[in-house]
């Protein structure tokens, strides 16, 4: 990350995934595919779950669907989805470790943030408004707001342009390989927060690996 004069450009906003990242939903959605494929006699092996990750559900699903040849629609699979989801939402949903004090010291700093999300816009603006968070957030971008998704770069460069700044000044934070290659492509400054299965996921490109949100080395790329 330059500033085009071989100096080192500033931080200007910050760009957050959602899932995985600031709320434990990849970990609820991995029982949820689990769950199924068991009703269907089969099992969500770990590359399954790797292509799948960091995706619009439509496309995750679909990817589901080949991987495994299922005679089910996209729709009847993200019904019963929602069905198995709503369960677990209200009895597991929780904020990842060092979310809130990392929103804090970011808001301390004055930079805008924003969300930007492979779910639906129900979906995150559901899971944001049970934890607390929606409101700690200029903008939410979601799967509804780009024609192509992660991988794809579109949904940072949209989120640079709501930061109102160029994306090269963009902190994003990502806990999948998709989600950081979307913004590596993008031209931000990507820190990766694995967790769990994306422990296994290729991070290249990413400026820092952290062990979490609360890695006190988040706050040296902020100064």
């Amino acid at each position: 990350m330059t500033d085009g004069q071989g100096g080192q450009a500033s931080i200007g906003g910050v760009a957050f995934d959602l899932d995985g990242l600031l709320v434990n939903t990849e970990e609820l959605y991995q029982h949820v595919g689990s769950e199924l494929l068991a009703r269907r006699g089969r099992l969500f092996e770990a590359d399954l779950l790797d292509r799948m990750m960091g995706r619009p559900q439509a496309v995750s699903l679909q990817i589901m669907i080949d991987w495994h040849r299922l005679d089910d629609t996209i729709e009847v699979l993200a019904a019963e989805t929602s069905e198995i989801f709503a369960t677990l939402l209200d009895t597991h949903l929780e904020t990842m470790p060092g979310a809130v004090p990392l929103l804090d010291a970011i808001s301390a700093r004055n930079l805008p943030r924003g969300v930007a999300t492979s779910s639906g816009p129900g979906f995150a603006h559901d899971v944001l408004g049970r934890v607390g968070l929606m409101d700690r957030f200029g903008f939410v971008l979601t799967s509804a707001d780009v024609s192509q998704g992660k991988p794809h770069p579109e949904i940072y460069l949209r989120a640079a342009e709501r930061l109102g700044i160029a994306a090269e000044r963009m902190l994003v934070f990502e806990d999948s390989a998709n989600g950081c290659r979307a913004a590596v492509a993008a031209g931000a400054t990507v820190v990766a927060v694995p967790g769990g299965h994306s422990l296994r996921h290729d991070f290249s490109g990413a400026a820092l690996i952290a062990e979490s949100l609360a890695d006190p080395r988040i706050l040296s790329l902020l100064a």
